[in-house]
């Protein structure tokens, strides 16, 4: 399970984009950050510094507000047509298609991910997402509702809503599915007609900074999305506190979530948060264990764990405990890790040395409290930050390894006895983002589905995603819908208007 060393040399595209000056886009022009600071993003597979990038902070956040202001108020955004927003969107999803190759390798630079999974499925999916959204810029619509007033006999209105942009939004984003939650962010806020202030986070800015290039290729008016690179600390945190910021999304961990929140607390803007995770996956005894074992495998190793929705609880009924943790356990043992680039890669490194710190310390944490690893546990290497894929079994409900999100490739696996043990287990938990089902009984499917606490329940499936499925949480996984058409209410407000006849 060594991490591999062979690795494909990036093509004279990437080299070039690498060698351009990372800079800050802000009304429409690259711009260097005000204080001249910049910083180094990493190849999280070799820790080498892959380019150095604007630093900015709150003074660059403050340029970019006014200029989305701008552009909001008094631009050509506003009296385009739906359908003219709709074409931009659309060409911009030509564009990224266009330069998949390239989007690949840089999420797989500057993520740690296999290329080939980028590939496949994050560049993929961030242009059917642009597109989906595209479609709805001129579906958009009020309705008209027929009005009785109680105080007015016999008095006759016209009335009907209308659906407005929010106005100017700040966009704050991960850093594990950088290109896709850039997409997920930017295609409905644009298609609803707001302008757009997005913050890549600090780990991973580059396919963010490319996106923005092809925004101005384009032809989005200047100022419609501006993008500043920069930390959290600083640039997020002034973009969610500025007075100026109608709404701001943000995607993240729960614990910067209720930081954004209280930020917001100021002008009361309006937020929509996509947050943690510690989904449960359910194996019924009766499901069709050839499909459920690389299913469950796949729900928390995919993308190196680092997924919010990872399937890292891991139910089994006691019939089938054991060769469901030995199936589990063989594949974990099976993937290869590596560099992104090595096209044999299953498995690459994770995202950052406070990542790699963060994961190993729970590792350490179950250890030290009893839970056993059937495979793995530890660090692969000494040079880029490689975690082995990991089964923890014996562990207890009260555990930090049970109850809190890990965000790496760790699941613990425990068995239960009947569904109502199952359910009143897979619900003891802060969050509710996501969970599976394994079974063959499909009364029982709907059954369970119904009474978990999550925004998506994956049936005899897991991480399927699509442009018109909506994604989002309960409880502590935070406010809103992602995707769908139900992420347009996030971007849009709803005005009554009232004629006397």
């Amino acid at each position: 399970m060594a991490a591999a060393a062979t690795q494909v040399s990036p093509t004279a595209q990437v080299s070039q984009f690498l060698n351009r000056p990372k800079k800050l886009l802000i009304g429409g022009k690259w711009v260097e950050a005000v204080s001249g600071k910049t910083f180094a993003t990493l190849n999280p597979a070799t820790e080498e510094t892959l380019a150095e990038v604007a630093e900015g902070d709150a003074a660059d956040i403050d340029k970019a507000v006014k200029s989305a202001r701008m552009a909001f108020e008094d631009g050509p955004w506003r009296r385009l047509t739906p359908s003219e927003r709709g074409k931009l969107i659309w060409k911009l999803a030509d564009l990224v298609e266009k330069n998949l190759d390239e989007f690949a390798t840089l999420e797989s630079l500057d993520n740690g991910k296999p290329r080939l999974i980028a590939a496949v499925a994050d560049v993929p999916l961030a242009v059917d997402l642009f597109r989906y959204m595209a479609g709805w810029a001129t579906k958009i619509e009020g309705n008209t509702i027929p009005i009785s007033v109680p105080y007015a006999p016999g008095s006759r209105y016209f009335a009907y809503t209308l659906r407005e942009p929010v106005g100017v939004v700040g966009q704050i984003i991960p850093w594990n599915f950088p290109l896709l939650m850039a997409a997920w962010k930017l295609g409905p806020a644009l298609a609803c007609g707001c302008t757009v202030v997005l913050k890549p986070a600090e780990q991973t800015p580059l396919s963010a900074l490319r996106l923005g290039e092809l925004i101005c290729e384009a032809g989005f008016p200047d100022g419609v999305v501006n993008i500043v690179t920069g930390y959290g600390e600083t640039a997020g945190a002034a973009l969610a506190a500025h007075s100026q910021v109608d709404k701001v999304a943000f995607t993240g961990s729960t614990e910067v979530g209720k930081l954004i929140l209280k930020a917001a607390a100021g002008n009361l803007k309006k937020v929509s948060l996509e947050l943690g995770g510690k989904s449960p996956n359910i194996v019924c005894a009766d499901a069709d264990l050839e499909v459920a074992i690389p299913g469950a495998a796949n729900a928390v190793f995919f993308n190196h764990g680092q997924c919010c929705c990872a399937g890292s609880r891991l139910y089994v009924e006691k019939q089938v405990f054991d060769k469901v943790v030995e199936g589990v356990s063989e594949h974990a043992k099976r993937i290869k890790l590596g560099s992104g680039l090595d096209p044999s890669t299953e498995m690459g490194p994770l995202v950052s040395s406070e990542q790699l710190e963060r994961v190993t310390g729970y590792l350490e944490s179950g250890l030290s409290q009893g839970a056993k690893p059937v495979v793995g546990g530890k660090r692969v290497g000494s040079k880029g930050y490689f975690v082995e894929p990991t089964v923890l079994v014996d562990v207890k409900p009260d555990m930090k390894v049970v109850r809190e999100e890990i965000f790496g490739p760790v699941v613990v696996a425990m068995p239960v006895s009947d569904m109502n043990e199952v359910q009143t287990a897979a619900n003891d938990t802060s969050y509710g983002l996501a969970a599976g089902i394994w079974t063959n009984d499909i009364a029982k499917a709907h059954s369970l589905a119904a009474q978990l606490r999550a925004g998506t329940v994956w049936i005899n499936c897991y991480n399927v995603f699509d442009a018109a499925l909506p994604f989002g949480g309960y409880k502590e996984s935070g406010w809103g819908r992602e995707m769908g058409h139900e992420v347009l209410e996030l971007y849009t407000e709803t005005k009554a208007v009232c004629v006397k006849l």
